[in-house]
């Protein structure tokens, strides 16, 4: 799988950040799957996320990001799969110990919680993360339980 391909979806309220998010990976390199919403009309978060998460669960895509006004709805949704590990972050430290010992595959953002350069730098930080697998595989596993 190609660690440079990544899928993105928002709601109405994450829409203006998943755009620069999207701009931002296609020049850092990444092939992006947009999957929604197109516009700022009213969309559900938990059919974004659902759609996401299972392109995720299928093995299309290694890791996805989804972003919503505050990033909470989106992680609730994502996490109701099985397999999917979603993290809402805020900022670089929580989004960098995401990767090393939870093996987040999906990362979600609040675009009214982060600004536009804080979300690049939280992005670059946990898509160029890690696992550390040798000291936290068997947590992560437990999870899966």
């Amino acid at each position: 799988m190609d660690n440079k391909k990544i899928i993105i979806g928002s709601d109405h309220a994450g829409f203006e950040l998943k755009n620069a998010i999207i701009d931002y990976l296609k020049e850092s390199g990444y092939e992006v799957e947009d999957i929604g919403c197109y516009n700022k009309e009213a969309a559900d978060y938990p059919v974004i996320a659902k759609q996401l998460a299972s392109n995720i669960t299928d093995g299309r895509y290694k890791r996805g990001i989804l972003i919503c006004g505050s990033g909470v709805g989106m992680s609730i949704a994502a996490n109701k799969i099985k397999g999917i590990r979603a993290v809402v972050c805020s900022d670089t430290t929580s989004a960098k110990y995401s990767r090393l010992h939870n093996d987040a595959n999906v990362l979600c953002l609040g675009e009214r919680i982060v600004g536009e350069y804080l979300a690049k730098d939280i992005c670059e930080i946990w898509l160029n993360t890690k696992f550390e697998e040798q000291r936290h595989l068997k947590r992560v596993l437990m999870l899966e339980d």
